[in-house]
């Protein structure tokens, strides 16, 4: 969509995605391993409005779930937010537990026009991030 200068842009497409993580990253340079593409913004960018985390099995100790923006196509990452994932033991009478970003209508993520958000973990367990966000 060509974009007039001066004119309001609203989001125009809803888009969700998530990611399963497996594998620790402990890398926090501009090149972490182990990372999971989950969002990448539309030509004219992005609000992300919700961000989770949910462990699929039990959490014995205490995860980082670390997320990182790339404005070159992911050739560099740049950590800007991580939440801790508490230990939990989920089951039949046990809720799997969400970590939640915080993101939403009134405290967007706003990303530039094709800009990409990576996500990894701090501890090699199953945890599942999931993203809503809308494309301008």
């Amino acid at each position: 969509m060509p974009v007039t200068p001066n004119s309001i842009i609203t989001p125009q497409t809803p888009r969700a995605s998530a990611v399963g993580l497996t594998t620790a990253n402990t890398n926090f340079t501009v090149s972490p391993t182990n990372t999971q593409l989950l969002v990448t913004a539309g030509p004219n960018g992005a609000r992300v409005t919700r961000l989770w985390a949910v462990p699929l099995e039990q959490i014995n100790t205490a995860n980082n779930i670390q997320l990182y923006r790339s404005f070159d196509g992911g050739t560099t990452k740049y950590l800007f937010d991580s939440k801790l994932m508490a230990t939990i033991t989920p089951g039949a009478a046990v809720a799997n537990a969400p970590t939640d970003f915080g993101y939403s209508e009134s405290n967007p993520l706003v990303m530039t026009a094709n800009e990409r958000l990576y996500v990894s973990e701090g501890q090699t367990e199953a945890v599942n991030v999931v993203a809503e966000w809308a494309d301008y």
